[in-house]
């Protein structure tokens, strides 16, 4: 089946709501937790800018940047994820049985720098930095894991894989963390050149 225009937008919005959500929800439960970068969670076309880890835009809100991107889109089939290389035909609009599309969401926050003398920055302020990324790190992959097949519809919802994660900097003041998922694609009965699929 063919993808609609806006199947792979779509999910990665619906991602960066999951997560977002997710993310309040432990900012609310756990003392010292930041919540979702209210100034900065977006989707972003190519790997994300790390320009926007800093403090946040007011007083009442959580600081960093949360992001989602594709890193790549391509067939599979009955053993999705495995990318399907089969030659699809010559012929008419022949789509693969599945389509995966793999996003990549990025969550990065300040990270303890050495201050204005060049001593580096102390244990107790790397440990509370430590302690955020921990509790992040968790906390998207349970967002993803809870809410993903929700997003699909039907009886079993959507199919996924959970792909690596894994910790980014610290680098320019930012730190965080990079999970990647794996997402089956639904498809649509008509062809984009108006052949039935």
């Amino acid at each position: 089946m063919a993808l609609t225009p806006f199947a792979v937008h779509d999910l990665a919005e619906a991602v960066l709501g999951c997560v977002c959500a997710a993310l309040d929800q432990a900012a609310a439960e756990i003392d010292g937790q930041p919540g979702c970068p209210d100034c900065r969670a977006c989707v972003v076309p190519g790997a994300p800018a790390w320009d926007g880890c800093d403090d946040p835009c007011s007083d009442q809100r959580a600081g960093g940047q949360l992001t989602v991107n594709i890193a790549r889109l391509y067939p599979s089939g009955i053993n999705f994820p495995a990318e399907n290389r089969d030659v699809q035909g010559a012929r008419g609009c022949i789509p693969p049985p599945v389509t995966a599309v793999e996003l990549v969401i990025t969550l990065l926050r300040c990270a303890p720098m050495p201050d204005e003398t060049g001593c580096p920055p102390r244990c107790t302020d790397l440990n509370a930095a430590a302690r955020i990324l921990h509790v992040d790190a968790v906390t998207v992959y349970n967002a993803l894991l809870c809410c993903l097949p929700a997003t699909g519809g039907g009886r079993r919802g959507r199919r996924f894989v959970l792909g690596t994660q894994r910790t980014v900097g610290p680098e320019g003041g930012c730190v965080g963390i990079e999970q990647r998922v794996t997402v089956a694609l639904p498809g649509c009965s008509k062809c984009p050149d108006g052949e039935v699929s």
